[in-house]
């Protein structure tokens, strides 16, 4: 009989790791630039040569992971990104990933880490997903002191004439708790602050971690942390961190967190991993100034954008590069037979139940029956003007003929394809991929953004919702099309948008699959991130702040008689 497949944790656990001064010598970062955490992780510190000409200089690919509208359990865009990185040095490539950090509200919840998996992990496991270098950590003190700094100015006689209702800056925490979802401050005596409504919001989706993502300097964090909107006083003129005198503090707490992390794979390919912005509100993208580190030092960097190519991959491209000044040479679509047979509309996935078991059968049609996210996916990133290849992320329940189809239904619409079995081989089964990504890295590529920064930020939304997901239009809500006039009117109107909306379709209703057609993009409230340098469209609810399962991985997660963590996955 077959062993069982050990789990994730098991692996990483037997894994030999190299000294993490080796792995950053080998890739040619000095010693000085060096601040170790421990023997197995590093910081990498920032310093003048940190920037988009030096990163363009060299001349490295730069290569984008993202993927087909994932189901609710993810299709494994972590894990190719690793096992490409491991793909590339088998084939003789000198490569660097490019991550984000995973936040631990899903570590200790349904979706587990973020390391990878299989043999397609980053190294140590259990320290990436849980505190790692303390950035998050980081990020959660300067939100929170700014929101303290807040409620003290309100206490202290409220100079700024601050709009009690219209306050906009919550508290943030790391782990998943619905109870702080809406909250009231303040209560108790006088002396125990303001009295007023707020809420908490998980740490990955405060804009200080967007902030971390896209600053691409020291400088550059600072100036915009002093940009932050935390409301609007009672004339509707925005206020500011700097108002409140709060961004030389914030800067002060995030001045380590800038830094990447290095970290190395399960095959000793380094990894820098940093920031971790929620996918769903912000850009789902890793920081800047790890892409600029890693082009500096790698032949390929690989980076990895959030859910599918209407979600990260178009905020990598709208966003992120509008920001950083660097193109991507090629885009990797991350597909599984899982994700297309739940696209046929066929199945229902439900996150802690077992897949349906007639989708486990062999049935090539049912996978041709949800072809049509998969063609979009691929319409969507040649319209930014780069070369997709499709990465066929083969699952043992997999049958051969449902991987042909998925290649059939790829290379009719022009994409490159290959099939990957990096969880179960590494690298060495990831070969195919990491010929095919070099291929189209070597073809013409043009980044095409989907607006100009002069557009209106209503025809940005209308050109995103139009020409990325397909829809007919946008409907905007009264009160939204009021925060539209006042952010113009403001000079806000020049930034890009992000779009707000379920990961789990291309459009904004969750139960659509496939490429729906013939719908209309709801656009019910419009809000700003000036220190970010963006504006946001709320398109359906977002739940910003998660809950716990009935039966949370926190359950599960703990030592063993002998004090070995077992549980992390």
């Amino acid at each position: 009989m077959a062993k069982p497949f050990p789990s994730d944790l098991e692996i990483a656990q037997n894994a030999k790791l190299e000294p993490i001064a080796d792995i950053a010598k080998a890739s040619g970062i000095n010693e000085d630039r060096l601040e170790p955490y421990g023997k197995y992780v590093s910081k990498v510190l920032l310093d003048e040569t940190t920037n988009a000409e030096t990163a363009l200089k060299k001349g490295a690919k730069y290569i984008v992971v993202t993927a087909v509208t994932p189901t609710p359990l993810g299709e494994g865009k972590t894990a190719t990104s690793v096992s490409l990185a491991q793909g590339m040095a088998q084939t003789g490539r000198k490569a660097m990933l490019t991550l984000r950090q995973p936040s631990m509200g899903p570590t200790f919840g349904i979706k587990g880490g973020a390391a990878g998996g299989g043999y397609s992990q980053i190294v140590p496991m259990e320290k990436l997903n849980l505190h790692l270098t303390g950035d998050f950590h980081a990020v959660t003190a300067a939100h929170n002191l700014l929101a303290a700094m807040i409620d003290n100015h309100l206490h202290h006689g409220n100079e700024l004439d601050i709009d009690v209702r219209n306050i906009s800056w919550r508290r943030v925490l790391d782990v998943n708790d619905r109870s702080l979802r809406n909250i009231v401050v303040g209560l108790g005596e006088r002396m125990d602050g303001v009295t007023r409504e707020t809420g908490f919001d998980i740490t990955s989706a405060s804009e200080i971690m967007v902030i971390l993502s896209l600053s691409t300097s020291f400088d550059d964090l600072r100036e915009r942390l002093g940009k932050v909107v935390i409301g609007y006083n009672t004339s509707g003129d925005p206020v500011t961190a700097k108002d409140l005198k709060a961004d030389g503090s914030l800067a002060v707490i995030l001045a380590d967190a800038i830094n990447p992390n290095l970290l190395q794979t399960l095959e000793h390919t380094p990894a820098l991993i940093h920031a971790g912005p929620f996918g769903n509100i912000a850009t789902g993208n890793s920081s800047i100034v790890a892409d600029y580190v890693g082009l500096e030092h790698a032949d390929y960097v690989i980076t990895e954008a959030g859910f599918g190519a209407d979600m990260g991959a178009e905020r990598f491209f709208n966003v992120k590069c509008r920001v950083s000044g660097l193109k991507p040479d090629a885009a990797v679509l991350v597909v599984t037979v899982r994700s297309l047979k739940s696209h046929s509309g066929l199945y229902k996935i439900t996150p802690g139940k077992p897949l349906p078991e007639d989708m486990l059968k062999e049935s090539p049609a049912d996978v041709e029956a949800g072809a049509a996210n998969l063609k979009k996916h691929i319409e969507i990133v040649r319209n930014f003007g780069v070369q997709p290849v499709v990465a066929i992320n083969a699952f043992p329940t997999d049958f051969d003929s449902e991987h042909e189809k998925i290649r059939e239904i790829a290379e009719a619409a022009g994409a490159r394809v290959a099939i990957h079995r990096g969880v179960a081989e590494g690298g060495k089964g990831v070969t195919e991929l990491a010929d095919a990504v070099a291929e189209a890295c070597d073809d013409h590529s043009e980044l095409n953004y989907t607006y100009a920064d002069d557009d209106s930020i209503e025809t940005k939304l209308e050109k995103v919702a139009t020409q990325v997901y397909g829809a007919d239009g946008i409907e905007i809500a009264p009160v939204a099309k009021k925060q539209l006039k006042r952010f113009e009117e403001l000079g806000y109107g020049h930034l890009p948008v992000v779009i707000a909306k379920t990961h789990l379709s291309i459009s904004s209703d969750p139960s659509l699959k496939g490429a729906p057609t013939g719908w209309t993009l709801p656009v019910r409230e419009v809000r700003l991130a000036a220190g970010a340098g963006y504006v946001y469209a709320i398109c359906g609810t977002m739940r910003t702040m998660p809950g716990l399962a009935k039966s949370p991985a926190a359950e599960r997660i703990g030592f063993d008689e002998n004090g070995t963590m077992i549980g992390l996955s």
